[in-house]
């Protein structure tokens, strides 16, 4: 007996075409790894609490960065060119650390441990960060007069640890939250699709309402009312956020780990240097690709051939050194089509829109914020 989540349950499934009208088409299963029925999960039922997620999240975020400069001159008396150089730096980490969380989703956890295991370490810096404000011996004493006590080592230990904690997570769940609401559309449904347009409008709706409240709302209680109170708000927030992205568990959609994207790209990027004085046939469909329509990227359909960058097309390219040696399940000798135009889909060319759309979810940016 098939157990749950096997490709040949699976494919049974969507093959029956009785079957195309309950199951997903796209390969998505549900928390168990079975296939998943679309009246019961995704779409509009599973995005409110993503969005809710992605909303607390931003205010949060926002609710540490848009006064971060303020509270490091007054609080911990730093100078206005190491408070600014603190920030920029915390910032840009921010910024760099989704590549961790990308890595991690796309090849390993999937975007749902992903968003679960950095939303945790989140809160617990957004903890650390609030007992940073509040409790007394964490904080260097009030400036008297001109006079202003440095902060003690232990407090900027403190302080900092949860400031880059928050960056170590916020930089998890970047990459991840636009992409598994996206997850929940499926694709191979044309009223679907459309409908998936119409989340990343709300998604982004979501971030400027968070931004907007942090922005205006927190900074006035940072600045009138302590910040104690003005980083525990955010805290209490991102707690939310956590629950609400716990609740829809069992409405989710959720696709399978495919790899790493940087590891599939090194592969086509070997093999067309292997090959390089091999010459392209003409004739696309003898290229190499897998039978049945099978992608080579877990939880992916294949991708069709374009003309663009037609030099990569040697890695997916078949030669008699190949046949002979029988290198079909070394990627790093031939790749498939689907891995060759994965990497295409990086170049901004004429076919470009297509690709990407015939490859949407393969390579995921980092939602803005």
């Amino acid at each position: 007996m098939a157990e749950a989540g096997d490709p040949t349950l699976e494919q049974g499934l969507l093959a029956n075409p009785e079957n195309q009208l309950t199951y997903t088409g796209d390969g998505s299963v549900d928390f168990s790894g079975n296939p998943v029925v679309k009246e019961k999960t995704g779409r509009w039922k599973a995005c409110p609490f993503i969005l809710g997620n992605e909303c607390c999240e931003r205010l949060a975020y926002y609710g540490i960065s848009t006064n971060l400069v303020t509270y490091l001159t007054k609080k911990l008396h730093d100078g206005n060119s190491s408070a600014a150089r603190n920030v920029t730096t915390w910032q840009g980490t921010c910024y760099l650390t989704p590549l961790i969380g990308a890595i991690l989703a796309d090849a390993y956890w999937g975007r749902y441990w992903t968003i679960a295991t950095f939303s945790t370490i989140y809160f617990i810096g957004m903890s650390v960060l609030t007992l940073s404000a509040s409790v007394p011996m964490l904080m260097p004493p009030s400036c008297e007069g001109a006079i202003c006590p440095e902060a003690s080592p232990l407090q900027y230990t403190v302080f900092f640890l949860g400031l880059y904690l928050i960056a170590l997570g916020t930089g998890g769940i970047k990459p991840c939250v636009s992409s598994f609401g996206a997850d929940q559309f499926d694709d191979t449904d044309p009223a679907e699709r459309i409908q998936k347009g119409s989340f990343f409008n709300w998604f982004y709706f979501s971030i400027n309402i968070g931004a907007l409240i942090s922005s205006s709302f927190l900074v006035w209680v940072q600045d009138n009312l302590g910040w104690g109170l003005g980083f525990g708000i955010p805290t209490v927030f991102m707690g939310l956020a956590i629950i609400s992205f716990f609740a829809g568990t069992s409405l989710y959609r959720f696709q399978k780990p495919g790899g790493s994207p940087i590891t599939r790209v090194c592969q086509v990027v070997a093999a067309t240097l292997r090959k390089w004085n091999a010459p392209v046939p003409e004739d696309s469909s003898l290229l190499y690709e897998l039978a049945d329509g099978v992608s080579a990227i877990e939880g992916s359909r294949q991708l069709e051939h374009t003309d663009e960058l037609r030099c990569l097309d040697k890695a997916a390219t078949i030669t008699d050194l190949d046949v002979k040696e029988d290198s079909f399940n070394n990627p790093w000798r031939v790749c498939t089509v689907t891995q060759v135009e994965e990497l295409k889909i990086l170049h901004p060319g004429p076919n470009s829109q297509e690709v990407h759309r015939q490859g949407e979810g393969l390579f995921r940016a980092p939602a803005d914020g």
